[in-house]
């Protein structure tokens, strides 16, 4: 089996079956683990270089979400997605994020913003370092303490469900290829404007963001609209998440 790029070495810092957990997340999302395959704990366990149980536990974690499922005396075979799964996932993101976002560039919080600048600055260093494990957590921390700023919890606690279930299969082509750095510069982009009070200039930005992520990264268009999410921001009450 070919190494996984999202699979790096185990630090003793933290403890193994959770970090185990987060990268085999980071697989998944970013499609390097492919839907319909079986893996053994073993062989995953030879990537991290760590013995097969903090694996095994991590897997039967992942398979509580949903995410993979165990085959008996084989191993663990991750769930398969069809396209409209990704788009209905999309879609519900947006429904949430969009006027979420804008809901908090409303609310003056300048200060609690800032403090998410060097998590975007992270976000674009990942990208041009073709990090897609540290892209991916980056990713995961800045939007989900943007939307904390809005004081909804189970908010983010859904969204963060929402995130663990999608794949984006493009994503080590477009870090090669250098066109993660732009999606990658949309989340300083989205900080600015949010920071500035722009609820158009944030929701149009979100909007656009998620859409590449569905389309670009996924190598593939959301049904429906071509090139955009399947949600209409005009008719979303900026004040509802």
């Amino acid at each position: 089996m070919a190494r996984l790029t999202s699979l790096n070495t185990i630090s003793a810092q933290e403890h193994l079956r959770d970090q185990v957990a987060h990268a085999l997340r980071a697989a998944l999302i970013s499609g390097e683990l492919q839907p319909g395959t079986v893996y053994s704990a073993p062989a995953l366990a030879a990537e991290f270089g760590v013995s097969a149980t903090p694996v095994r536990e991590a897997m039967l974690d992942l398979a509580r979400e949903g995410l993979v499922e165990a085959v008996r005396n084989k191993g663990f075979r991750i769930t398969e997605l069809t396209e409209q799964d990704l788009d209905d996932f999309t879609e519900l993101r947006a429904m949430i994020e969009v006027p979420t976002v804008g809901r908090i560039a409303r609310m003056g919080l300048r200060r609690e913003l800032e403090a998410l600048r060097p998590v975007a600055v992270e976000i674009v260093e990942a990208a041009r370092q073709q990090d897609i494990l540290a892209y991916l957590e980056a990713d995961r921390r800045f939007h989900l303490a943007l939307l904390g700023l809005a004081g909804n919890r189970r908010l983010v606690e859904q969204v963060g469900e929402l995130r663990k279930r999608s794949r984006l299969f493009g994503l080590n082509r477009l870090a090669e290829s250098g066109q993660l750095i732009a999606s990658a510069e949309e989340h300083v982009e989205l900080l600015d404007l949010v920071v500035a009070g722009d609820v158009e200039g944030a929701e149009a930005c979100m909007l656009a963001h998620m859409s590449h992520v569905r389309s670009l990264w996924a190598g593939s268009t959301p049904s429906g609209v071509p090139g955009q999410l399947k949600v209409e921001r005009a008719t979303t009450p900026a004040g509802q998440a």
